[in-house]
């Protein structure tokens, strides 16, 4: 009963905000447009500009419609402008509640007045968002810092949506022809993993913690202190920092900042992350990113809120990096064969019939500058056209391509001509050559070698407890095959016994009929 009232706030919500004018330029959408439309009344919200009635209710349906809005809003090559400006609000501009109620919560979770550990905490909030506020802080020891504190309730409110998402998923998997290969309620599973995280704190300040190591030192990434001491499952004290926020672009020229260098950089930094640390930040929307001030020049990103995390293991690194080359160099053959490997398509697939529909899709695109190619509408288009040949979702790389989508809007906003292949291809090609090369190989022999000293005096019992099972297996096998041998003797001994009683019975018939006669 839950879900159905959930179910019907959301239908509420979209009717009230008058969504259906978003669908009316879409055919197949004309029944949901009209059942909108049907429940909109009088609703006030029809004098509001559309983006600002799609933001509006996503803000107020929560926080996992909010995500999608903030997906929505770096993706201006996707979306009307005058809509990803006003979802570009949901960034760090959501609702706050009320600061006394942030630190009543703050000082529960700490356990002592805020007097004992800070010399001033700010009542309103410096930022709102989807899961958590941040309020502006000075500690005794005279450090200016941010404390993060989560929205009361806010778990109850992602259980039902997410168990909505549930049954939504389970819905398409038996009801839709092609639903299983979607494999949504994998994909449920998994958000559900990295939304509940999210709103662990602790674990967000141990995230913050290992991409700071990941980048000690780094010109192009700069993470925040984590003040563990003050750190709770619903509280997070963090150094405060002064940059310019991503999303300010006329500011971050006026600042003399070099947007082109810039973009780029953001663009090595994610591949950095995925392919080098296998430990990237997910959830890159502009309202989590800053920029130095300091550095001119070669520009310094300021990563915050390092809650949503993603990490691959060495297979998905091997398989995306050589698909994604191979993409890059129209390899089509290549990256039909990629998939069949990957089994994200099914073994028997005619790979000539998948080549030859992919490169259908492609040329046409790139036969634009390249300069224009959208990275992550190609994935898409991708996609859809694997999806003819049954490939089946990936839940592993579903938070790649999502964190890939944010990266490239992100980078177009700043500069819109940002030649993302030109940017990723050599960072690749030097990624293979030293994952390939013999001093990488005999790198990580070295560091197995102490590993493998340790464990060889147990190579010995290991080899024998082999044996002792495989000759177990053997004897379970001559055992069972003894069994075989026996009863195919029983049966050849009944097939013998059977054709000698039936020749008795033929020649004892033969007998009777020579005597009748």
């Amino acid at each position: 009963m839950q879900q159905y009232r959930r179910l019907y706030t959301i239908y509420r919500t979209a009717a009230h905000y008058r969504l259906h004018t978003l669908l009316d330029e879409f055919p197949q959408t004309r029944w949901l447009a009209l059942l909108l439309r049907m429940g909109a009344g009088n609703s006030l919200a029809v004098q509001m500009p559309r983006g600002k009635r799609l933001r509006l209710a996503l803000e107020s349906l929560g926080p996992i419609f909010i995500k999608f809005g903030q997906l929505l809003s770096t993706r201006r090559d996707l979306v009307p402008l005058d809509i990803a400006d006003e979802l570009a609000l949901l960034q760090d501009q959501v609702a706050p509640f009320p600061g006394e109620q942030a630190l009543r919560l703050i000082e529960q979770a700490l356990g002592k007045p805020l007097a004992q550990i800070f010399q001033s905490v700010e009542q309103n909030p410096l930022a709102s968002a989807s899961v958590a506020q941040v309020h502006a802080a000075r500690l005794l020891t005279g450090e200016d810092v941010v404390i993060k504190v989560t929205r009361p309730g806010i778990d109850k409110i992602i259980a039902q949506d997410v168990a909505l998402l549930h049954s939504i998923a389970a819905l398409v998997d038996k009801r839709i022809e092609g639903g299983k290969r979607l494999r949504l309620r994998e994909v449920v599973r998994d958000y559900e993993l990295i939304i509940f995280d999210e709103l662990n704190l602790l674990s967000e300040a141990a995230n913050t913690s290992q991409l700071a190591r990941n980048f000690k030192d780094s010109a192009q990434l700069y993470v925040p202190r984590v003040y563990w001491d003050f750190c709770r499952d619903n509280v997070m004290v963090m150094e405060r920092i002064y940059g310019i926020p991503v999303s300010q672009v006329e500011e971050l020229r006026a600042a003399g900042i070099n947007i082109k260098k810039l973009a780029e950089t953001g663009v090595q930094i994610f591949f950095t992350q995925v392919f080098q640390h296998s430990f990237f930040h997910a959830d890159m929307h502009p309202g989590n990113v800053f920029v130095s001030r300091e550095h001119k020049e070669n520009p310094q990103y300021i990563a915050l809120d390092c809650a949503i995390i993603g990490s691959l293991n060495k297979a998905d690194q091997q398989y995306l990096a050589r698909n994604i080359l191979a993409i890059f160099k129209q390899d089509y053959r290549r990256v039909a064969e990629l998939h069949v490997e990957c089994g994200w398509v099914p073994a028997d697939t005619p790979i000539h019939a998948f080549e030859s529909t992919m490169r259908t899709v492609c040329e046409p695109i790139f036969q634009k500058p390249i300069g224009e190619i959208s990275f992550g509408l190609l994935l898409l288009q991708l996609f859809r056209t694997a999806s003819r040949f049954n490939m089946e979702v990936q839940p592993s790389l579903v938070l790649l391509q999502k964190t890939m989508l944010n990266v490239e809007g992100l980078g177009k906003q700043l500069y819109p001509k940002l030649d993302l292949w030109k940017t990723a291809m050599p960072f690749l090609e030097d990624w293979q050559r030293q994952r390939l090369s013999p001093l990488n190989n005999l790198r990580k022999i070295r560091e197995k070698l102490p590993e493998w000293i340790e464990q060889a005096p147990e190579v010995p019992e290991l080899v024998l407890q082999a044996l002792e099972r495989s000759a177990n297996t053997s004897n379970e096998v001559g055992r069972q095959a003894g069994q075989i041998a026996a009863l195919q003797q029983q049966l050849h001994a009944a097939r013998r016994i059977g054709l000698a009683g039936l020749t008795a019975g033929l020649l004892a018939l033969l007998v009777a009929l020579c005597w009748l006669l």
